[in-house]
């Protein structure tokens, strides 16, 4: 297992995949990187000292791993109010928006509760994603 020292919750976040870049995890220096489409990859323009395996690409959740976080979130959710209108929103049309909708109209407990679930979870997604590609987080100074 190689240790590396990288910004976590930027890979927590690149793993979300809430935007249309791509992203990559630097090997030497641990930066996430994005790219936008149609700009060059990571890498591309080196001349001289090309290092392919350098930029890992960050594969972000699928809308499916995404609902099943959400879903997994109601089964610990204890306000029956907002559990059957969350369940309802995941059910529905466009899920993704319509949970995220409704559970703005929710008490601020509610929300807190669904971001501090959702925090550790992709601290545990990315944690599992540096091991399946044999690294892990090295303690920053």
């Amino acid at each position: 297992m190689r240790a590396l020292t990288l910004d976590l919750p930027c890979l927590e976040q690149a793993l979300l995949g809430q935007d249309d870049l791509e992203q990559y995890l630097d090997l030497q220096t641990g930066a996430v990187l994005s790219v936008a489409p149609g700009d060059p990859l990571p890498g591309a323009e080196e001349k001289y000292d090309v290092q392919a395996q350098r930029y890992l690409p960050i594969e972000p959740l699928t809308v499916n791993d995404v609902l099943a976080m959400r879903e997994a979130f109601l089964f610990g959710l204890h306000d029956p109010h907002a559990h059957t209108l969350l369940s309802h929103a995941l059910a529905g049309r466009k899920p993704l928006r319509t949970f995220d909708y409704e559970l703005e109209r929710l008490p601020p407990q509610v929300r807190q509760a669904w971001l501090a679930y959702q925090a550790r979870q992709l601290h545990e997604l990315a944690l599992e994603w540096l091991q399946e590609h044999g690294l892990e987080a090295a303690p920053r100074d």
